[in-house]
């Protein structure tokens, strides 16, 4: 396949960004889009005229765009909630699809999107670009070549302040309202959890077994409201749902521990929070530094990653940056695009396959269910039917997060 046909569900400003970067690669071409708010629709088709020349088929119901014979793959970028809908029938459909991220409502969802996947063969691509970060893949990189030892703890979290954002949801059609309106939970864990998952070999000789949750009462968005909107504002007696922080605590089969942390309705400046500790040393993106026991020159302290890139520096990534790195969140949002588009050209499986969208969506819907019971542990199934030490093997090549491969 010499160019691959894609349609586009949920194009407001996250999926017109990503289409926008679709619409610079000369072999996609966008064939179809789709939403149900007709202004961003019409925006969409536009764009597409403009940039490439063709007149996509527009439509408020995506699954017209999957009676379309030209078609070869649907990305999603639509509300959390209407990601699996949309997945499930695309592979029903034949076609590939890539969702963008966001975490699943049930565990039946969940297995639903394996079978599915499973039976037809159609692969199922969670689009998380934190995978394909330039500082993720340098550690991910590292830690194939032994750099930390065993691997025995890590860290991350989605810490970003989204006060005004999710406040202002009903104005910016924002689905991010009415999920902390009615849900308690890890939503958004997958961030920090896709590079972690793939640092510890998660579905590919180590998966998740159990884990607990916890959430801090919820102050954070009545503060803003108070402060920003005053007493006149008919949210401003609202009772959300959703903690200010919730700590997520996860335990895998070899005894690893993961630690993820959901902090987005509190003053503070964005951070992933990222961690990676073990037997020979540690890295915290927060002080952007490593230490490497008998390696780094001071006993005791903290040194700049930077000292490592020239060695350790991910082969995707200097080729990236050979060519001439593109596209949004540091480039990452390119290379997680390309990964799913060359997968569709070359009809393998994706770098992140439907057992690790699975594993990592259902973070969201066990978190709730383990704070809804007092931080009860819960168990997080084996989306791989056991098969997780016992693998096929991945499908190498640059875009590969399984394995490190030269970017040639």
């Amino acid at each position: 396949m010499d160019r691959v046909r894609i349609g586009v569900v949920g194009v407001s400003g996250r999926g017109r960004g990503l289409m926008g970067l679709l619409l610079g690669m000369p072999d996609v071409e966008v064939v179809g889009v789709s939403d149900l708010y007709a202004d961003r629709l019409a925006q969409a088709r536009n764009d597409v005229i403009e940039k490439r020349g063709n007149t996509p088929l527009a439509c408020s119901d995506f699954r017209e765009l999957l009676d379309l014979k030209d078609l070869d793959a649907i990305l999603t970028a639509s509300s959390w909630t209407a990601h699996a809908e949309i997945c499930l029938a695309s592979m029903e459909a034949g076609k590939y699809v890539a969702t963008e991220v966001g975490g699943a409502t049930s565990i039946e969802q969940c297995w639903e999107l394996v079978r599915v996947s499973e039976r037809t063969k159609v692969p199922c691509m969670l689009l998380e670009n934190c995978c394909y970060g330039r500082e993720e893949l340098t550690i991910f990189n590292m830690v194939k070549q032994g750099m930390f030892g065993e691997l025995v703890h890590a860290e991350g979290g989605y810490e970003h302040d989204l006060r005004d954002e999710i406040s202002n949801g009903r104005e910016n059609r924002h689905y991010r309202l009415a999920n902390y309106s009615n849900r308690n939970g890890e939503v958004y864990p997958t961030h920090e959890l896709g590079p972690i998952a793939k640092c510890l070999g998660i579905n590919r000789g180590n998966r998740m077994v159990s884990l607990t949750s916890t959430a801090s009462k919820a102050r954070g968005l009545h503060a803003w409201i108070e402060k920003n909107r005053g007493p006149q504002y008919d949210l401003y007696n609202r009772q959300f749902t959703m903690g200010d922080v919730i700590t997520t605590v996860i335990k895998c089969a070899h005894g690893e521990t993961i630690v993820l942390t959901h902090d987005t309705t509190l003053p503070r400046p964005y951070s992933r929070g990222n961690r990676i500790q073990g037997t020979k040393g540690i890295w915290m993106e927060d002080k952007y530094g490593v230490y490497f026991d008998g390696v780094s020159p001071t006993p005791h302290a903290w040194e700049s990653l930077n000292n490592y890139y020239e060695k350790y520096e991910h082969p995707l990534w200097k080729w990236y940056r050979s060519e001439g790195v593109k596209g949004g969140h540091g480039g990452m949002d390119y290379l997680v695009l390309r990964a799913f588009v060359e997968a569709v050209k070359a009809g393998t499986q994706t770098p992140i396959d439907v057992y690790d969208t699975a594993a990592w969506m259902a973070v969201t819907c066990l978190s709730e269910d383990s704070i809804a019971m007092g931080s009860a542990p819960v168990a997080v199934p084996d989306f791989t039917n056991g098969k997780w030490f016992q693998r096929e093997p991945p499908v190498l090549g640059k875009y590969c997060l399984d394995e490190v491969c030269p970017a040639e």
